[in-house]
Parts: C-alpha cells; structure tokens; sequence
C-alpha cells in the first residue's frame, strides 16, 4: 500500500495544525500518511504542477486536501493530470482490499453515500475536528507548469470583521430568520466565546448580512467544534453545511423545528433572549 499524500497550503509556520490533523486522522485510517506544503502565493496551476510531480516521485497514488472553493480547482487539475478518481468532501475514509473507500452525506444529509475508487485518487475532505497532534511538513519545491499558467495582476484582502474566518473557525454563532433582522445578539455570543458569525442562506438573500458568512451547500461547509444555530429552522441547505460539527445546539422558538432533530443539545426560547443571556452569563463569570 503507498503512502496517501495529505496537502496543505501555507508555509510551516502558518498552517492551520488543528485542520491539518484532522486531515491526517481521517487519512490515517486508509494508510500511512505523509504531510506536504504548498506555497499559498502560487497559482492553482503551480500548486498542482507541484503535487503531481511530488506524487509520481514518490509514488504515492492518493492526495488528500481539506474540501474549499480554491481546492475543488486544484483537486481537479491533479486528478486529471494523473487519471485519478475524485472524491469531494469526504468525512471519512477507509481502505477495502484494493479500493479507497469515501464517505459523504448527499442530499441535505438524507443520504450516506460511498464512493470507492480502484487506482489512483484525489479526496477532498471535510473531516469531523481531532485532537492536535505532531506533524512533520515536507514543503515542496516550485514544478514547471505544463502548458499556460495564470498571471495574478492584483488580489484584494476582505477586510474582514476581527473575528476567525468561518471556514477555519472551532466554534460558530449562526442565525437564522428567527432573529427578525437583527444579528446583535448572534455577533455578542461569537464575541464572547471568540467564534465566527453564521448565517442561513434566505438571511443572506435578504440582505440581512454578508454573503461570507453564509452556511450551506451553495456557501461554506464547516465542521467546527461547537455550532450553536439561533432561529433556525433547519433547511437541507444549511444542514448540509453543518451537520459534521463535533457538537451542535439549536435554539428556537418550535420544538419541533427540523434542527431540533440533530441537535446535541436543544433549547426552547427566544433565540434573542438565550444569546443574549448566555452572551451575559459568560461574561460575568470571565470577571469574577
């Protein structure tokens, strides 16, 4: 069995080890796993000239990268180049005989589905958190791009709020329609407990709040440590989103509201009323 290449962008200093590990638990299960690192300033044409040749001379026939817009381009790329068969967002992998076996949930999480691929494989992964553990990072060398790359004539930072970046985030505050509007009780949570701010597809249409912080299958797909939804309902569509999160509380008005039915932990209330309080109550305890 050949070693499965797990990929992540960023020098060895600005990884984000907590992803990486969980990127290698879950490959682990298939195989002995070694971690490489892609320089973030390259294209996605650089980046996959790069993987391609480091997995031939290796000879490792499985890439591993943790499951993003950006991925989904560079996956594509390698997965031609090599022939491989492409897994996307993946939460679990196992080996059967000759076969990488991927698991996904399909469908607004309705539908378990496994993809299993014979020869080589590139698996984007949306892997459940795990514990931290010590990584030992090959940086990878800059590869001749075969045929045309893209020339980068500027790039624009989002400014930004302060707080982490959803997709990165352990811990998200998400609110939904139940709110009526007003997300102040959403953001002083995410504050308190130092998390990123959420938010249902049918806010972010109405203009209620960014489209970045948008939950879902048409937005960004989390899985952080601690999700806590506030007014919503659970549409497929966000529950897509975030149902791979380690532990999940709901808060709303209807018991009998879909997200009810995933929740670790239920609360029946105003969703507005319970943030705020909550929001309070960890605050008081921080200053005693």
């Amino acid at each position: 069995m050949s070693t499965i290449t797990v990929a992540v962008v960023g020098g060895i200093d600005g990884i984000d080890r907590a992803k990486t590990s969980a990127l290698v638990a879950l490959a682990a299960r298939a195989g002995d796993v070694a971690v490489v690192t892609l320089e973030a300033a390259w294209t996605s044409a650089r980046q996959a000239a790069a993987l391609v040749a480091h997995l031939d001379a290796a000879g490792s026939d499985t890439l591993v990268l943790a499951s993003s817009h950006r991925a989904k381009e560079l996956a594509a790329l390698v997965a031609h180049a090599r022939g491989a068969g492409l897994v996307v967002d993946a939460h679990a992998l196992e080996r059967e005989g000759d076969r990488l076996v991927g698991h996904k949930r399909e469908l607004g999480g309705t539908w378990d589905v496994s993809c299993a691929v014979v020869g080589p494989a590139v698996v984007l992964a949306k892997p459940p958190p795990a514990d931290e553990v010590e990584l030992t990072l090959v940086p990878l060398p800059e590869a001749d791009v075969v045929g045309r790359d893209v020339e980068v004539l500027s790039r624009t930072e989002h400014a930004g709020d302060g707080r982490p970046a959803l997709a990165d985030a352990t811990v998200v505050v998400a609110g939904g329609r139940g709110l009526e509007g007003d997300l102040t009780p959403v953001q002083a949570l995410a504050d308190a407990l130092g998390g990123a701010v959420g938010a249902t597809r049918d806010i972010v249409e109405d203009g209620w709040i960014g489209h970045e912080t948008m939950v879902g299958q048409t937005g960004t797909i989390i899985s952080p440590r601690l999700y806590i939804g506030a007014g919503i309902s659970g549409a497929p569509h966000h529950r897509l989103g975030m149902q791979a999160s380690e532990v999940i509380v709901a808060i709303n008005i209807d018991a009998d509201a879909p997200i009810m039915e995933i929740a670790d932990f239920a609360v029946v209330g105003s969703a507005a009323d319970v943030l705020l309080q909550a929001a309070d109550e960890i605050a008081a305890r921080r200053a005693r």
